[in-house]
């Protein structure tokens, strides 16, 4: 019997989890570096977030980004608050520091938010 509620409650929390997850998956949208570009071409309200540390944005960066490291996106939250129901493209250099940054967006119920998810890795349409 014993076995059956643990069975039951690892069940319950896998199912929470997949929940979870899968609604944050259809909150954040993933882009290729060719989507993201048309993104940013094609929308002037689109808010390109880098959240790379400050020496990796300075040795080159998307044109009109914003420098937030994600470490600092917590506690820089206000800056964005005008852009909460605008799209928010983030990035950082891979892909893996990124994720940190969506979960924080989505918690404070940002409702357009892409994710370049492979970050500048592949990007070809210059820097600056």
């Amino acid at each position: 019997m014993e076995n059956n509620y643990f069975i039951f409650a690892v069940v319950i929390v896998v199912f929470v989890f997949w929940r979870r997850f899968s609604i944050a998956n259809k909150m954040i949208k993933n882009l290729t570096t060719e989507e993201a570009y048309e993104l940013i071409q094609s929308n002037k309200d689109v808010v390109v977030i880098d959240v790379r540390t400050n020496n990796e944005y300075r040795s080159g960066h998307i044109p009109g980004s914003k420098s937030i490291p994600v470490g600092e996106l917590s506690s820089r939250l206000t800056e964005l608050q005008k852009y909460k129901d605008k799209p928010i493209l983030v990035h950082c250099a891979s892909g893996g520091r990124s994720p940190a940054a969506l979960r924080i967006l989505l918690k404070n119920n940002f409702s357009q938010i892409f994710h370049l998810k492979r970050g500048l890795i592949g990007w070809n349409y210059g820097l600056k």
